[in-house]
């Protein structure tokens, strides 16, 4: 029994609001997958106000490692696992649930979770080559994952003022497959996070 929560007793306080972050997109893809099944748009909304709670562990874990001056390898692939689970998935999954399901939106909605997944993997491979002598990373090469937190505001919205489903704002377009046009904030969303020219200064 003890070799089964060996790493577990690894486990330094940031990770554990790391995991945090992972719970709550947890939640919120259940809460998307909730709304299918009863159609309850008070499912999505409890969804969605995962997200900014995530947020809030994501932002916490980093704070709390710096401050017990406990970071780690491990608590860094954490921390992008569960933003490719929160700012990612999580994001799209809401989105489909809200109503943006034609073929093209699939692809659209898996090319931005992609465009995440790459974005945390170029993150942790050049973090030592973009820190500064005191080891801190100054800037971000494209728009941080937890800019999508932007998209589940505006989901939230539309949900608000009942524009989800075949009330989706811009309508939809058959091109073959059915695109939703507002799916294309996912796209560009997706885009300025592998964008190499795009530099933010790291907070």
């Amino acid at each position: 029994m003890k070799r089964h929560f060996s790493m577990i007793r690894e486990f330094h306080l940031a990770d554990w609001f790391t995991l945090a972050n992972a719970f709550c997109g947890t939640g919120a893809i259940f809460a998307a997958m909730r709304f299918l099944q009863g159609g309850h748009p008070s499912d999505l909304l409890r969804g969605m106000a995962l997200i900014p709670l995530a947020f809030l562990f994501d932002a916490l874990d980093g704070r709390i490692a710096r401050w017990r001056h406990k970071s780690s390898i491990l608590g860094r692939e954490l921390d992008s696992l569960a933003d490719v689970i929160s700012f990612g998935v999580a994001p799209a999954a809401l989105a489909y649930a809200c109503g943006m399901q034609g073929g093209w939106d699939w692809v659209v909605l898996s090319y931005f979770v992609c465009c995440g997944v790459s974005r945390l993997a170029r993150y942790n491979v050049t973090a030592a080559s973009l820190s500064g002598d005191d080891g801190k990373v100054r800037y971000f090469e494209g728009t941080p994952i937890p800019t999508s937190l932007v998209l589940v505001v505006v989901l939230a919205f539309a949900i608000w003022h009942e524009r989800i489903g075949d009330s989706l704002w811009f309508g939809v377009l058959d091109l073959g497959w059915q695109l939703h046009p507002l799916v294309l904030m996912f796209a560009l969303s997706g885009s300025l996070m592998i964008s190499k020219t795009l530099h933010i200064p790291k907070p």
